[in-house]
Order: structure tokens, then sequence, then C-alpha cells
């Protein structure tokens, strides 16, 4: 059996190299790049010769592009900023050599926000489908937190997949405005519309829950701004939602 890894990348040049290099045991890489600026893609070809750069379509579409040209037995889908520490690795490898009952395996993510684990607030261990069997997964169609539709059962990884999220303030706007406007523009396709309710109560249950009752306290302070963060982050998508229905309306 073989393990075909897949990245989308864009702009990933202080990532990608950690990325590939936690992961270069395996059989076949395939990174996806969005046309980047800098030396992503270059770097990338120190690993694989199944890198392809072209226009960006969204995320789940170059995830499933990726997808479409893998080779092996089972797939691994990793995101830039992601790592495989040697002993998720050595499960992996096992897995893949050994596994006849599951279509896919959930890994729990150790993410990093500003340098430091998040162990609370909702976030670990935030489970997610990301090994699969070729043949048995494919990626939805959401334009903000993709993820696979899986043909048959789910298991659990027992180790952790590194995940280092946002390291400094900057790194997070820079994607906020971005996501809050894909997410508004999804929600609006489906026909959801945004009330007074939506700005004002969700932004504030949404730092309650985090903060308080996921004890995002206890993550000191990258856990407050990121309780404060994510609140501000749901009112502006909701901004952002309740804007284009003016606009159509």
């Amino acid at each position: 059996m073989s393990l075909s890894v897949i990245v989308i990348t864009k702009n990933e040049e202080g990532n990608i190299r950690a990325c590939l290099e936690s992961v270069r045991w395996a059989d076949q890489i395939v990174v996806v790049d969005a046309e980047s600026a800098d030396r992503t893609a270059d770097i990338a070809k120190e690993y694989t010769p199944h890198v392809h750069v072209r226009p960006w379509e969204g995320f789940a579409a170059a995830k499933q592009f990726a997808l479409e040209r893998c080779t092996c037995d089972w797939v691994l889908w990793l995101d830039a900023d992601e790592r495989v520490m040697p002993e998720l690795a050595a499960e992996l490898r096992s897995v893949v050599a050994n596994e006849r009952t599951h279509a896919a395996f959930t890994v729990a993510r150790r993410a990093y926000f500003l340098g430091r684990w998040i162990r609370h607030s909702g976030w670990y261990p935030g489970r997610v489908a990301r090994l699969f069997r070729r043949g048995k997964g494919r990626f939805n169609t959401a334009a903000v937190h993709e993820g696979l539709i899986i043909d048959g059962s789910t298991g659990a990884l027992r180790h952790d997949l590194l995940h280092y999220t946002d390291p400094n303030l900057y790194h997070y706007f820079t994607k906020y405005n971005r996501y809050t406007t894909l997410a508004a523009d999804e929600a609006f396709a489906r026909g959801k519309r945004a009330g007074t309710a939506d700005l004002l109560l969700r932004p504030f249950w949404l730092f309650v829950k985090m903060y308080i009752l996921r004890l995002g306290f206890l993550d000191g302070v990258p856990g407050l701004f990121l309780a404060l963060f994510s609140s501000s982050y749901v009112f502006t998508k909701y901004a952002k939602l309740r804007e284009r229905q003016s606009h159509h309306s």
C-alpha cells in the first residue's frame, strides 16, 4: 500500500519547506500552487516533481484538482502550516500498510496561535478527516473550511497533527478579511440573511462560549485575543452579509 500527500499553497515560502520535509517519506507529494509571488513553487519542486501552478479557483476546487492527480492507495491532505511529527508519521505508515476496515481517519490538530498551543477555547482536539482511501473520499464545495465527504467508516489516529495557524496578528488579519468575505458570499448564495440578532447576539455568545464555557481564559493572553477576534470575525461576516442584502434589495 502507498500514500499520496496533497498540499495547496499560495505565498507559503516561510512554511512549505518544513511541511514537505515532514512528509518527504511519502510515496507521492502533489502540490497545487495558486501562482505564488514568492519562492513557494520553487521550494516545493525540491521535494516533488508533481507541482502544479494554476489560477486560484477556491480551496475545495484546488484540493479536488490535486486529488485527481494522486496515484497511491491512500491520500493525506495537509495545509502548508501543518507538520507531521515522527510519531504521527509512524502511525500513518502503519495504517497505510495494515488497515483493512476504515475508509478514512480523523486526526487531532494541535493548533498554535501567536506561538502558544491552544488547549482550550474549543480548538483542541478539533478532529478533522485527513487520511482516506483514494476513491473513497472527495472534497465538498464549501468556500471556507472545506472538508471531505467519505464513503465508508471512519477511524481515529492517536497522534496529533501540528498546526501553526497564526504566528502573529498581521498574519491573522491578512486572512481575516478574505475569509469573512468568502463566508458571507457563501451564506448569501445559500439564501441566508443577517438580522439584528446575528450582529448583536452571535458575536457576544461566541465570546462567552470560547472564553468562559470552553475555558479559553486558561490559554492566557492568546486565549483572550482568540475569543475577541473570533467574536469580531462573526460580527464582520454577518456585517458583510447584511451589506450584500442591501445591495440586492
